[in-house]
C-alpha cells in the first residue's frame, strides 16, 4: 500500500554557507524514514519529505552532529508543495 508522505518544515540555526547546508542536508537525508531533505539558507529552514514519523530529538541529535540547532518543527501546509 501507498504511503502518504508527510511533509515537515524545520527552522535550523547556525547555517552561514552551501557548505552549512550541504552538511544539513546530508545529516536530515541520512535518517530512516526521511527520502528528501530541501534546505533553504536564506529562509533558515528545510523542508523533508517523510515516509515514517522521524521523532524532533532525532532530527536535533543529526542535526547538532554537524554543529547545526534545530529550532523549530512544523507540518508544512501549502497547495504548493
Amino acid at each position: 500500500e501507498e504511503n502518504e508522505e508527510m511533509k515537515k518544515v524545520l527552522g535550523i540555526e547556525g547555517m552561514h554557507c552551501m557548505g552549512c547546508v550541504g552538511r544539513a542536508t546530508r545529516a536530515l537525508e541520512g535518517l530512516d524514514g526521511i527520502t528528501s531533505a530541501k534546505v533553504d539558507l536564506g529562509n533558515k529552514n528545510a523542508v523533508v519529505d517523510m515516509t515514517a514519523e522521524v521523532s524532533e530529538e532525532v532530527m536535533r541529535d543529526a542535526l547538532k552532529e554537524v554543529e547545526l540547532e534545530l529550532v523549530s518543527v512544523s507540518e508544512k501546509k501549502s497547495i504548493f508543495g
